[in-house]
Parts: C-alpha cells; sequence; structure tokens
C-alpha cells in the first residue's frame, strides 16, 4: 500500500471517528481500513488512535499526524490539479532541435502559426544539421529526416521528403543530360557534407559515393541552400531535398535530371525520449506539423510534372 493511500485512509478515519464510518464512506471493509491504520502505525512507529468500545481517540501523535497529513493531502491535490491544466491547455517553453534549411525555408512559418494558435507555448529553437542527442541536451524534440536507429527514442512521422539530382539548364546544355548515373561527371558533383551513401543502395547512390571517392567534388558544404545555389549557376549537379530545390525547379533554374534513378523518398520525422507521459504542448505541436505540412507537402504540390 502507498504511503498516500494510508494517508488518505487515516484522515478520513480521523475525520469520521469510527472505522465503520470510514468503510462505508470509502466503500471497503472495517477491517482492510483498521489494516491500513495498522501499517501507518508500524511505518511512523507511533500509536495514532486510542480505541474504545464506542469510539476512537486520536492520541497526540495522531493529531500532530493529522496536520501533516492534511497538508500533504492537499499539496498532492493541488499539484494533480496543475498538471491536469497542463495538460488540458498547452503552455510552457518547448525545446525544439530542427535542421537549418529547412527550419529557414519552412519551419519558420509553420511556427508562426503554431504560435497563433497556441499562445501560451514559447519555442526555443535550435538549428543544427548534425543529429543532436535530445536527452542529453535536454530537448523537448528534434526534427530530423532520414532514417532512424535509435529505439530509445519515439518517432513520428511529420511529412515525405523527396530528393532530386539537378543540374541548370546552362550546364545540361553545355554537358548533355545523362541518361545514366554512370555518366555524370565525378569533378563536378557538388556535395551535401553530410550525406548517408550507405542509407540507400541505388545506383545513383553508389555512383556518388564511387565519384566523391574518385575526384574531389567541386564543392563540399554543409548547407544545402549554398549547393542548391551553385547549381543554379551552372556550376554543376547536386542532389537535395525538394523542400530545398523546388523553388527552383518550379522556376526553371534547376532541372530535375535522372528521375527514374534517384533514392527512394525518406521522411521528416518528430523525435522524442520515450515516455508514458507526454506533455500537451509537445503533443499539440507535433499534432500541428504533421497537419500544417501533410503527407505531401506543399513545396512538391508545386513543382512541375514531367
Amino acid at each position: 500500500m502507498d504511503k498516500i493511500a494510508l494517508l488518505k485512509t487515516f484522515v478520513v478515519v480521523a475525520n469520521e471517528g469510527s472505522f465503520t464510518r470510514a468503510a462505508d464512506r470509502l466503500n471497503t471493509s472495517n477491517q482492510l481500513i483498521s489494516k491500513y491504520v495498522a501499517q501507518l502505525e508500524k511505518h511512523l512507529d507511533v500509536r495514532l488512535f486510542n480505541r474504545t468500545t464506542r469510539k476512537i481517540h486520536l492520541t497526540e501523535a495522531g493529531q500532530q499526524c493529522l496536520l501533516h497529513a492534511s497538508h500533504i493531502l492537499e499539496s498532492v491535490n493541488d499539484m494533480e490539479g496543475q498538471l491536469g491544466l497542463l495538460n488540458t491547455h498547452a503552455k510552457g517553453v518547448l525545446h525544439v532541435s530542427a535542421p537549418v534549411s529547412f527550419s529557414t525555408l519552412h519551419l519558420s512559418s509553420a511556427l508562426a502559426a503554431f504560435q497563433q494558435a497556441h499562445p501560451s507555448v514559447s519555442v526555443n529553437l535550435q538549428l543544427n544539421d548534425r543529429k543532436v542527442d535530445v536527452v542529453e541536451e535536454g530537448l523537448d524534440v528534434a526534427i530530423r529526416a532520414g532514417h532512424l536507429s535509435n529505439s530509445a527514442l519515439v518517432a513520428k512521422k511529420i511529412t515525405t521528403i523527396h530528393l532530386a539530382l539537378c543540374a541548370s539548364p546552362a550546364y545540361l546544355e553545355k554537358y548533355g543530360t545523362p541518361s545514366h548515373p554512370s555518366e555524370l561527371k565525378p569533378e563536378h558533383y557538388l556535395e551535401y557534407a553530410y550525406v548517408n551513401y550507405d542509407s540507400d543502395t541505388s545506383e545513383l547512390m553508389k555512383a556518388l559515393k564511387t565519384n566523391a571517392q574518385k575526384v574531389t567534388p567541386k564543392l563540399v558544404a554543409n548547407n544545402g541552400e549554398v549547393l542548391t545555389n551553385v547549381a543554379k549557376q551552372g556550376d554543376g549537379y547536386v542532389l537535395q531535398p525538394t523542400f530545398i530545390a523546388a523553388d527552383a525547379l518550379t522556376r526553371g533554374e534547376l532541372i530535375s535530371i535522372l528521375d527514374e534513378f534517384v533514392p527512394r523518398p525518406i521522411s521528416l520525422y518528430a523525435v522524442y525520449p520515450h515516455r508514458k507521459l507526454v506533455s500537451n504542448k509537445l503533443r499539440v505541436f507535433i499534432d500541428f506539423l504533421c497537419a500544417y505540412f501533410e503527407d505531401t507537402p506543399y513545396w512538391d504540390k508545386r513543382l512541375p510534372r514531367g
């Protein structure tokens, strides 16, 4: 029997002045009430009641115990009420980690809409393309793209991310449009520094990996927007998620090539520690992002179909 339950039983007995009336109020047996009081007395090593054949009276220790128990139970009730309020109304500070380019291009507008809908939630956003340790860094949630392997974390899919191998019209006019990954020129590759070649076994990924090992890429950068902008100038080809390349593809500044060889789509996840109870602020945040971006995000809906 937990201590809070023992204290609750004791307080009811003290207020009712009778084991029998306490049992009726708690909808249990007289014998069980006596057992709980005896357990509390044993735990505290004091006698709480003087018992007669007709009535029970609090001892001096019992009176002191009643004061403390009432205060403890009142505090517990206040705590339950406050936590219940937090669970009902989204409020508090939400610590979020997210990729740089996705945040600047898309998450910023989503956050503005979220805070209009939930003004009591403050967001502390940390931008980083590296995979952060959610637990170690005290984060509520991390937004991650790709394949997840840490079973200690819970992952909820937010949306689908498609990839595109892109080059400018000027580049393709000068060097021709390849029909197979083997025709890509290794010296023109614009490489994303955090690319994981082992995450996909497609012919394109194998070719890009081989080319990067054979010849130093024309440019290596840890920011996809920079690489995409360089590709727009006709200086090479780049593999990027469409949430970065979509605008350039829509305007015709870039053209997607080797579409049939592009790696399969990946997912954007909300990743958070495995807990039995998820705070309401986190729950509504994740639900909002899922509804905002949808499984087919708005940037893909604008892409030219060819």
